[in-house]
């Protein structure tokens, strides 16, 4: 039974569609049956993943509002252990499309429920708003990673983030674990960053994860050739940092099982 693991921020630009990617395969290296899905209508992890716009003719749009089997839109990607059901543009309108039918927070969770079987890990990048793709992710999710970055109103948003994990547990999902706070775009040099790394980790303690996400200039440049980082540049501190990750996340699933 795979393990659901939803990256998500009402914030835009912390890092989630660059984890979700790179997690997703850094698990695949490892040879962890692992499926990414991407829940953002930018469809940013999709062409970061490798597949070209157009290339497809279902997405997650199809699973989630024609109700079709989300088998039929899985696709394949460079790593033989990592999968993607990609998203387009039509996705912007399925918040619309939802809005009035019973249940609709719960239609991601119906439709995952036959694949997770099929893999350990399911990854889910979610848009940076807190609409009904993201209800429909954090209803499905076994837990939430949550990327911050290393910037001085990160604390702040925390705060806020954490009533919406409550609200969150209260109405759509007793269930829904913490698998970690990430500390993304970590600039070693500035004061400002080691400051917030510091209070974050007073502040949230153990569920900060040990690895930090540095700002790293293969990491930016791997998503406009298609590919994540450890197929881009497997020696850069980007790709270093998430197989320390990959690994963090295995590792905790040991802990909890034993």
């Amino acid at each position: 039974m795979g393990k659901v693991i939803a990256i998500s921020n009402q914030k835009g630009g912390v890092g989630k569609t660059t984890t979700a990617i790179n997690l997703a395969a850094s698990l695949a290296v490892a040879e962890v049956p692992t499926l990414l899905i991407d829940l953002d209508p930018q469809a940013n992890a999709t062409s970061g993943s490798g597949i070209k716009k157009g290339s497809f003719k279902r997405g997650i749009y199809h699973s989630l509002v024609m109700q079709e089997p989300i088998g039929k839109a899985i696709l394949g990607t460079e790593l033989e252990f990592m999968k993607i059901v990609p998203s387009d543009r039509n996705l912007a309108g399925a918040e619309v499309e939802l809005i009035d039918i019973e249940g609709r927070e719960f239609f991601l969770k119906n439709v995952i429920g036959e694949e997770r079987a099929n893999f350990e890990y399911i990854i889910l990048d979610c848009p940076p708003s807190l609409g009904l793709l993201n209800l429909n992710a954090l209803a499905a999710a076994d837990s939430v990673i949550v990327p911050i970055q290393c910037e001085y109103f990160a604390l702040e948003g925390v705060t806020d983030l954490w009533d919406t994990l409550v609200r969150i547990r209260r109405g759509l999902n007793q269930s829904l674990a913490v698998e970690g706070f990430l500390l993304t775009m970590y600039d070693e040099r500035t004061n400002l960053a080691n400051q917030v790394v510091s209070d974050l980790r007073d502040f949230l303690g153990s569920q900060v994860f040990d690895t930090v996400i540095p700002r790293n200039i293969k990491l930016a440049e791997a998503p406009s050739h298609g590919k994540p980082i450890i197929l881009y540049d497997i020696k850069s501190r980007g790709s270093e940092s998430y197989m320390n990750l990959a690994k963090e996340v295995m590792e905790n699933d040991k802990k909890s099982v034993g």
